[in-house]
């Protein structure tokens, strides 16, 4: 008889919406930077929802439930140097959570990509569109960080590439990582108490509108 294994929830709901959510934000995001300037509108705002999301995730990381926590899954960088040679080998083993090298891809991620959306509100094309606070620093300084800008995206679209390459190793070892994502659930992971709902919801709308603030002050 065929000893089934089973499984335990490991992310909570605000950790899977905001990874999709996440996911169809920045693809829109790279679609529409430098189109037509209907276009960028769209780009601005979807700029807007990616900072506030951000701004949620950094939070969540201290105060969600025990898998979406920094203190989780940061570990030392030589710990995550030597997972990532027994991975080669075929030598790790499975995590709960994310494994050593996947929690600091994560920590880099969100900082490239806060560092992406921040910059942005200094950035100009110098034509028609403008950051909301573009006006605030000086005209050389909103060149530098349009530059970052246009520079930062390709650096993101380079972790985007190997975090898909990583999950799709992964899933050659057998770890569905994406299905993970979606149900929250993992085959063989200890289950997981989710954080109350009402502390997502009240950080979501806090984030939202501190956004909300800046980009109207801003303007």
């Amino acid at each position: 008889m065929k000893e089934t294994v089973s499984s335990g929830r490991v992310w909570d709901l605000p950790t899977r919406l905001f990874h999709w959510l996440l996911v169809a934000l920045f693809a829109f995001l790279w679609f529409s930077g430098g189109e037509s300037d209907a276009l960028m509108e769209w780009h601005m705002r979807a700029g807007y929802a990616l900072l506030a999301l951000l701004l949620f995730r950094m939070v969540w990381g201290f105060v969600g439930s025990r898998r979406s926590r920094f203190a989780d899954f940061l570990v030392s960088p030589a710990a995550a140097w030597r997972y990532g040679g027994d991975f080669l080998r075929g030598r790790a083993p499975a995590w709960d959570g994310h494994n050593p090298l996947g929690g600091w891809m994560v920590l880099v991620m969100l900082v490239l990509l806060l560092a992406q959306t921040v910059s942005g509100l200094f950035a100009t094309d110098d034509i028609s569109l403008a950051g909301p606070l573009n006006g605030t620093v000086s005209s050389a300084l909103a060149g530098g960080l349009t530059d970052f800008h246009g520079f930062n995206i390709n650096l993101l679209l380079v972790l985007a590439g190997l975090h898909v390459a990583a999950v799709a190793a992964h899933r050659l070892r057998g770890e569905r990582l994406t299905a993970a994502m979606i149900s929250g659930r993992k085959r063989g992971a200890a289950d997981q108490p989710p954080a109350p709902a009402w502390r997502a919801l009240v950080l979501a709308v806090l984030a939202a509108g501190i956004v909300w603030l800046v980009v109207t002050l801003g303007g």
